[in-house]
């Protein structure tokens, strides 16, 4: 299924918020500045700031915190603070396989972002091979007129020896989507902040990560690690005591979920996009079983906070609330998504159990459930 007739010839990608991921950094640095006028960072401004330059972020938090100092004095504090945290930038999910498959297949790819150019070498030159795959890359601080302004766009069109309609953009802020569909090329955003997707209308498509991407759609070489309707992940760790969820998962789904704390957990969160996972579970006594697991804001009941809900696939006689519940998440089966009823979420967790319980019998999973890190 094609969304567009266009065939692509090259690929545009944003940096900050599309490959890696900047918000944690960001955050952890306005609070420390911001303490040291007295005020309290308290997210609200991330919205607002997500795809502008440097200057005009600095700008908007001057203004919307009343601080006693210039755009460019704050800017001129702020930027060695970031300067000294682009080596723990991490790569949003998704991210390496998507320029290694592009690069692999021989797609031209450039980078264009807001920031300026020094600060793009400085981030990718901590992610192997990456600052090799892109024929062209250009900063904010390149073009006359920053995003949402095409400038950038055509610019990078230009010397990919593209025409703007056969580019594809794939960005996170809606300044980087304006600019996309004013260059008159196809856009997919990949919305870096939670539940803002309803913004997002002016994209050709909106997705919820990079796991998500489906490049046929553009008429570009498919993704081909995909395993029986799962795709391998690098695994990740996770556990802590089982707490007192909802009550919904028993009580409205017939679907016990042990839901795990998320307390020292919010980093971790932020890495991972929403969305059914699985693997293996350990349980303090019990023994290792098999997981699936949703990570998110559940759309159909609209959580405040992200939770981790996994499901034992296992008929247990009793709870276990108060036990030590590890977890190796080894595959990711599907977005978070809403759904019009009860039941259609009932059937949409149970395929997903169907999913996860044939995938984790092949070789390729079922060898994760002797990880030392389950064995309490």
């Amino acid at each position: 299924m094609s969304v567009s007739n266009k065939l692509i010839r090259g690929v545009i990608l944003d940096l900050d918020g599309t490959l890696v991921n900047t918000d944690g950094i960001v955050g952890n640095v306005l609070k420390l500045l911001l303490g040291k006028y007295e005020k309290e960072w308290d997210g609200r401004e991330a919205q607002k700031i997500i795809g502008t330059t440097p200057f005009e972020a600095a700008a908007a938090i001057v203004q919307d915190y009343g601080l006693p100092c210039s755009t460019l004095e704050f800017l001129s504090q702020i930027s060695p603070l970031f300067s000294d945290q682009w080596c723990n930038i991490k790569e949003l999910p998704g991210a390496n396989r998507l320029i290694k498959h592009l690069k692999c297949h021989g797609v031209p790819m450039a980078l264009a972002s807001n920031s300026p150019r020094e600060s793009i070498e400085a981030k990718i030159s901590y992610h192997d091979g990456w600052k090799n795959s892109f024929s062209v890359i250009i900063g904010g601080d390149e073009v006359r007129t920053a995003k949402p302004s095409p400038e950038i766009f055509l610019e990078a069109a230009r010397r990919l020896s593209v025409e703007p309609s056969s580019c594809l953009v794939i960005e996170d802020s809606l300044p980087g989507v304006t600019a996309g569909k004013t260059a008159e090329m196809e856009v997919v955003a990949v919305p870096s902040v939670p539940k803002q997707s309803h913004l997002y209308t002016a994209a050709d498509e909106v997705i919820n990560s990079l796991l998500d991407l489906q490049l046929e759609k553009w008429g570009l070489p498919p993704f081909e690690d995909w395993v029986e309707g799962t795709l391998p992940l690098d695994p990740w760790y996770i556990g802590g005591p089982v707490v007192k969820g909802f009550g919904r998962g028993s009580k409205v789904l017939g679907i016990p979920t042990a839901n795990l704390s998320t307390k020292g957990y919010s980093d971790l969160l932020s890495e991972h996009p929403s969305g059914v996972y699985f693997g293996w579970a350990g349980l303090s006594g019990r023994g290792v079983f098999k997981m699936v697991m949703s990570i998110g804001w559940n759309p159909y009941f609209n959580n405040k906070e992200k939770t981790i809900e996994p499901w034992l696939l296992h008929d247990f006689k009793e709870d276990f609330y108060g036990e030590e519940l590890r977890l190796v998440i080894v595959g990711y089966i599907r977005p978070e998504v809403n759904f019009p009823s009860l039941e259609s979420l009932i059937a949409k967790i149970h395929e997903d159990r169907r999913v996860a319980e044939r995938a984790l019998d092949l070789p390729l999973y079922s060898s994760f459930k002797n990880d030392s890190y389950l064995s309490i």
